[in-house]
């Protein structure tokens, strides 16, 4: 199959989706696709908009510039409640990172493979290995996501269901529009009333489970790689038939895309502090951008996170690891069953006061809905 409408396997089509607050994130994580892939004839990068100012939108294109590609392709994004029909809450993030579920209609019929990236990604090496993966006939390649079986739950997964991150995602565009994936993607968040755990994410995970072919974890080196060891990290975790020791070490040491995810114990790289190993890796490639002059951000992570570091490192390792362990892994996805249950509940209870009060305002009127058919 060619890959990007024909164009050939060194022409890549590849998508961020960003408001203005992560604009200055995404241009650093362009500055490095374009300073790393210097072997890729054509690189076409769609931005699906949700409200970029023109300012930073002028940045974004002077990157592309900068490497002799072609301006990126600004797309509207489409917004998740108008499609949905609903409020529809984001649960992690912002709500523009919905945009990505509708790529295969924002982007032009002619393009049937996309590679889909996070703002707060760095890509270290050449994208044309990832660009050119066999995808062993999934839909979409991404990596494997490290949760517990209850998170699965919570979504109407089985207990051995594939959860994968979708911040680095492969996607066949061909076999998602025959899947009619947009229509399954709004009909699972329509069915959950707009109130899903982690969001676009779970709701992708919920319908494309079973159409992923998880790659190597080099491909999308996420935080909690770093912030734990590979013993640990299982441990506080708890995820089943996950990688290899090997090839997570593999990951951190020679990775293809560091991926800065949020992470209980770690700032991000655009955050005073920050201690990630590959902070200063992040920090060239912002002094190779039109951002080079924007002071670093305060850590905006809530009090109570930042006590429960604290705490965290303050007891002895193996105390604290299993006690952070059964938060994560039990405590974490009953609450959030919880309160997305709560919610709907009390939505549902409203939406029954409204239609009990329309109702009476109709028999004031003298007649009924029902009456007139």
């Amino acid at each position: 199959m060619q890959k990007g409408g024909g164009d050939g396997m060194n022409t890549a089509h590849i998508v961020y989706a960003s408001d203005d607050r992560f604009a200055e994130i995404m241009g650093i994580s362009m500055v490095s696709l374009y300073a790393n892939s210097t072997d890729m004839d054509e690189i076409a990068v769609y931005i699906l908009d949700s409200g970029i100012l023109e300012s930073n939108k002028q940045k974004l294109e002077l990157v592309a510039e900068n490497y002799n590609r072609q301006k990126p392709i600004w797309l509207e994004a489409k917004d998740i409640s108008k499609e949905a029909g609903m409020e529809v809450m984001a649960d992690r993030g912002s709500r523009s990172q919905y945009a990505r579920l509708f790529v295969a209609s924002n982007l032009p019929q002619g393009v049937d493979r996309v590679l889909y990236l996070d703002c707060d990604t760095i890509i270290c090496k050449s994208i044309r290995e990832l660009w050119n993966l066999n995808m062993h006939g999934k839909t979409v390649s991404a990596l494997m996501d490290a949760f517990s079986p209850q998170y699965r739950v919570n979504i109407g997964l089985g207990r051995n269901d594939i959860m994968f991150n979708s911040g680095v995602m492969l996607i066949d565009l061909v076999r998602w529009r025959m899947n009619c994936y947009e229509e399954k993607l709004l009909w699972f968040i329509r069915s959950r009333n707009g109130r899903i755990q982690q969001g676009d994410q779970g709701a992708l995970n919920a319908v494309l489970s079973d159409d992923v072919y998880c790659f190597e974890p080099r491909f999308n080196s996420v935080t909690i790689f770093y912030d734990f060891a590979y013993e640990d990290m299982l441990t506080y975790r708890k995820p089943l038939n996950y990688y290899e020791k090997g090839e997570l070490l593999k990951a951190i040491n020679e990775p293809s895309i560091i991926h800065f995810t949020t992470s209980f114990l770690s700032k991000r790289p655009w955050m005073r502090e920050c201690c990630h190993r590959y902070t200063n890796e992040w920090l060239r490639y912002k002094e190779m951008s039109p951002w080079r002059a924007n002071a670093l951000r305060d850590d905006n992570r809530p009090a109570w996170k930042r006590y429960g570091v604290r705490l965290y490192r303050f007891m002895p390792h193996k105390i604290a690891l299993c006690l952070a362990g059964i938060l994560q892994a039990y405590i974490r996805p009953q609450i959030n069953r919880l309160m997305l249950s709560k919610k709907l509940k009390k939505e549902n209870n409203s939406k029954g006061r409204i239609d009990a009060f329309s109702n009476e305002q109709q028999k004031e009127n003298g007649y009924l809905y029902s009456d007139r058919i």
